[in-house]
C-alpha cells in the first residue's frame, strides 16, 4: 500500500469515509490521475503536474486545488481560509458533498491543468 492510501485509511471516521468517497470521485472524473504522497498528504497528479490534494485538518477535509487562481466554476462553494492563492472545497460530513459540484470543479481544474500556479 502506498503512503497516500495509508493516510486515507488511517483517518478516523467520518473522515475516512469522506476521503474514500472523494478518492472515488476524483479517480472516476479525471483521466490519467495519479495518487502520490507529497508534503505529507495525498496529492493527485496528472502528467507529472499537481492537480489537487486531500487534507484532514481539525474537523474537516479539504480538497485543495493547485491551479485555483484559474478556476471559474462554483467559486462560491470554495474557501481560501487564510491562504492567498489556494482555495478548496471543505467537507465535515459525507452528506455535505455535492457530487455534481465536485465533479464540475474537478473538470474545471483538469481544463486549466497546464496553466501556471499564479495568474
Amino acid at each position: 500500500m502506498n503512503p497516500a492510501e495509508d493516510y486515507i485509511l488511517n483517518r478516523p471516521e467520518p473522515y475516512r469515509s469522506i476521503l474514500l468517497h472523494l478518492q472515488s470521485i476524483i479517480e472516476h472524473t479525471v483521466p490519467g490521475v495519479d495518487l502520490k504522497f507529497k508534503y505529507r498528504i495525498p496529492f493527485y497528479y496528472i502528467a507529472g503536474r499537481p492537480l489537487c490534494y486531500l487534507n484532514h485538518t481539525k474537523d474537516y477535509i479539504d480538497v485543495g486545488f493547485w491551479n485555483s487562481a484559474h478556476l471559474t466554476v462554483h467559486l462560491e462553494h470554495m474557501t481560501t481560509a487564510g491562504r492567498k492563492v489556494m482555495c478548496s472545497l471543505r467537507y465535515r460530513s459525507l452528506e455535505e458533498i455535492d457530487d455534481t459540484i465536485l465533479t464540475e470543479v474537478l473538470q474545471d481544474a483538469y481544463r486549466v491543468r497546464d496553466k501556471r500556479f499564479w495568474k
